[in-house]
């Protein structure tokens, strides 16, 4: 699985475009996140069209890149998460995007988008779905 990372201005309507020119495109968006600071932010989307929509985001000019996502599968009780991102940080892994795509019972799946996805998967260990 991967996810793009699109880069945005800070402006009403922003996450709306982007939403519809992938919806015209034919997508449908799986998995969003996204966040702003100082003017500019990102838009991370997982769609079930990868192809498709880089297209979309080609066309209207948007800047973005691709990262593969790996999932963690965490207890959703107080410091997994934690522990989660202490793996990754321990191995040398930044994480550029990260996102919850899932409930199953008392876990959480959590997606984290990172350069090298069997670094990642590795370094997570048993937390790796």
């Amino acid at each position: 699985m991967q996810a793009f990372i699109i880069d945005v201005p800070d402006r009403p309507g922003v996450l709306a475009d982007i939403c519809q020119a992938v919806a015209a495109g034919g997508a449908n968006i799986s998995g969003v996140a996204g966040a702003t600071a100082g003017g500019a932010g990102q838009v991370t989307v997982t769609t079930d069209d990868m192809d498709g929509t880089r297209g979309v985001l080609q066309a209207h000019g948007w800047s973005f890149r691709v990262v593969p996502l790996v999932i963690a599968t965490l207890e959703h009780r107080p410091g997994t998460l934690g522990t989660a991102a202490r793996r990754l940080a321990n191995a040398g892994i930044n994480i550029e995007a990260m996102f919850a795509v899932g409930m199953d019972g008392e876990r959480v799946q959590v997606a984290f988008g990172v350069a090298d996805a069997r670094e990642a998967e590795a370094a997570l260990g048993d937390l790796a779905s």
